[in-house]
């Protein structure tokens, strides 16, 4: 049975409801708070977490909920034609795995809470029963290969649909200890250390995920912050065939982080396909006499594919200014490569407030000095995302923005607008450098636990400040056979060179050849 149910609601969650809603556990269980009154807890009586509920989310942008859990549930909730756009609240339920019974009552609780609000819950067969559930003392959660995630199917659209090939699979074992892999036991993470991890070790946190699509959740965000200020790392779990959202993809920044993959041989990595083991408290990579780790053979290279992506990587400073706001750069950016400006963007999956530079400039600044994590998307016809990265600066006002296009076989790359949108960059947002990339990839802008060939380069711009570090002179003479465009002022250029049209590999030798020439480093 599933453990992560999204409930999908026309009408928001009230007070009411969620309690009515949590009274599926019974009069045994009991209420907490965690992550800031985000997420609300039924715990048993000796404190261990049974099920979280996070706060309801109004998503306002169309197109969200097709594209993090499939058309189906787009569908099954009203959610189409001219109503596609239509608000709705979106509330995530999510069952601890260290009690089996846990994801019974996770479904008892979001069945009441759509029953009570006329809405629906993902994936539907999430919910089996709407009485109360006794949640007894039970063994933890093992998490092991031999009692690695099952298989099954899901939809194959955006998020999918269906339970993705069920949970990583949660069996018993004794004692009061989760027991990961066979040579290590780890203790389940104490009520407030994380927000609801499913086990907690002094350097890593493990979550155990079942979805088709692992989304940057507020919940999922939360536990990175949370590692990053334990200095702990990440390790998301799942089973085979399940993908990664690009926006996950983006805060998953690599080892010690990881996005483990379990099937009946083991584990892997799903981003580099190194097999990997539990060891002292992590999933580390199995050793080889060589050093180099083994490639798990489920990391076989992807089908060929005739979809395509488009990235832009781009780093811009704005001076301190009083009346500045935020979110220009990947703005004109959209208008330039889709024709339109964004449409929503939030801290979190699923993006749910209608784009607004001054909503999200004036979030910023009550953050500050701390830096800001920004999502944003686009039209659901032409998938896009970004993450926006704001930092304030002894300067000024860094935004580092990686922006990402999905193409269709019949769909033409705006790979001539390129220049232009770099010139309207230099000119109108403080352009220190840019870097465009082709690759093949899907169109839906999800991530697959297999090998994907890497992007490759189509061109690099060098902002004005940097031309003037390392003068014009040389910034106009690489030692390659490309001819540099100048933009901006004549009294403070910048320059954008072409190095391809993303077919040939080669242009990583030239990006690498250039940017040595410029003493400069790709973005």
């Amino acid at each position: 049975m599933t453990k992560d149910i999204v409930v999908l609601t026309p009408k928001m969650p009230d007070a009411l409801r969620l309690l009515a809603s949590l009274y599926a556990g019974g009069p045994d269980q009991y209420m907490t708070g965690d992550a800031e009154g985000a997420v609300i807890q039924l715990t048993g009586p000796d404190g261990r977490p049974l099920v979280s509920v996070e706060a309801p989310v109004l998503v306002q942008v169309a197109g969200e909920v097709e594209r993090l859990l499939g058309a189906k549930a787009a569908r099954r909730a009203g959610l189409t034609g001219a109503h596609r756009g239509r608000p709705v609240w979106w509330t995530e339920v999510r069952a601890s795995t260290a009690v089996p019974d846990a994801a019974a009552l996770a479904g008892s609780v979001a069945g009441r809470l759509a029953l009570l609000l006329d809405g629906v819950c993902h994936p539907a067969g999430a919910v089996r029963s709407l009485g109360v559930v006794r949640v007894g003392s039970r063994p933890p959660a093992r998490v092991g290969p031999g009692d690695g995630p099952g298989e099954g199917e899901g939809e194959g659209e955006g998020g999918g649909e269906g339970e993705g090939g069920g949970a990583a699979t949660v069996g018993g074992s004794a004692g009061d200890a989760a027991d990961v892999g066979a040579e290590v036991s780890a203790a389940a993470a104490p009520p407030g250390a994380l927000p609801a991890v499913d086990v907690a070790t002094a350097t890593t946190a493990v979550v155990i995920g079942d979805r088709p699509l692992v989304s940057l959740s507020a919940w999922l965000s939360d536990v990175l912050r949370a590692c990053a200020e334990t200095d702990r790392a990440l390790q998301i779990v799942t089973p085979p065939g399940t993908r990664m959202s690009m926006l996950t993809r983006f805060a998953l920044t690599g080892a010690p982080n990881r996005w483990v993959v379990g099937d009946s041989s083991g584990y892997y990595d799903g981003l580099s396909g190194a097999e990997l083991h539990w060891k002292d408290g992590t999933f580390a990579a199995i050793p080889t006499p060589e050093g180099t780790g083994r490639l798990a053979d489920a990391f076989r290279p992807a089908g060929p594919t005739a979809d395509r992506q488009l990235s832009l990587s781009f780093h811009t400073v704005h001076p301190p200014e009083e009346d500045l706001l935020l979110g220009g750069a990947v703005e004109a950016a959209w208008q330039a490569l889709t024709g339109a400006p964004p449409t929503g963007w939030g801290t979190a999956e699923p993006v749910n407030l209608p784009w607004s530079r001054r909503q999200l400039t004036d979030l910023a600044r009550g953050r500050a000095p701390r830096p800001t994590f920004l999502a944003v998307v686009g039209r659901p016809e032409r998938p896009a995302v970004a993450s926006v990265r704001v930092t304030r600066v002894g300067g000024g006002v860094e935004q580092d923005v990686t922006l990402v296009l999905g193409y269709g076989p019949g769909d033409a790359l705006p790979l001539d607008r390129i220049a232009s949108l770099a010139g309207t960059l230099v000119a109108e947002h403080g352009l220190v450098t840019m870097l465009a990339a082709v690759r093949p990839a899907t169109r839906d802008l999800t991530v697959p636990a297999v090998f994907e060939a890497p992007p490759v380069p189509v061109s690099f711009t060098l902002g004005a400040a940097g031309v003037a570090d390392v003068t014009l002179t040389r910034a106009r003479r690489p030692p390659l056979e490309i001819e540099p465009l100048q933009l901006g002022s004549s009294v403070a250029p910048a320059l954008h060179y072409p190095l391809g049209d993303g077919t040939d590999a080669e242009a990583w030798q030239s990006l690498h050849i250039l940017t040595e020439h410029l003493a400069v480093a790709a973005p």
